[in-house]
């Protein structure tokens, strides 16, 4: 009898066990913030990258020598495909695209770790 009990309670343990682990993986984690999205607006406009491509929200001129940057946040890669869209990968690229994707025309801009990731938060919003 007493086997009976430790068995059925090993099976209850090891089924909420599962339960549990099945609700972890259907909820994913909510998405850290990288980077301070208003200031990533201000520093696209400041660091210019509105002169090569069209920047949704940025004043002034439009460039069209990099693609346009609307509804990059819902990409699923940039660098014309090379590069995976993760927040870590878009600062990444940001700070040094030809690392990322030797094939890049975008040269390096020198951006801090800040400002980067300032910058692929506001881009993110763009969908």
């Amino acid at each position: 009898m007493k086997r009976i009990a430790f068995s059925l309670l090993l099976l209850l343990a090891l089924a909420c066990n599962r339960d549990e682990k099945a609700k972890s993986m259907a909820t994913p984690a909510p998405a850290v913030p990288i980077g301070n999205a208003a200031n990533g607006k201000a520093l696209a406009a400041q660091y210019g990258c509105n002169v090569c491509h069209a920047v949704p929200g940025v004043e002034g001129p439009q460039g069209s020598l990099g693609p346009s940057l609307a509804g990059v946040g819902s990409r699923p890669a940039i660098s014309f495909g090379k590069v995976q869209n993760t927040p870590e990968n878009l600062v990444k690229y940001i700070q040094d695209p030809p690392a990322m994707n030797p094939q890049s025309s975008m040269p390096p801009i020198g951006l801090t770790d800040a400002d980067a990731k300032d910058i692929a938060a506001y881009l993110l919003t763009l969908k």
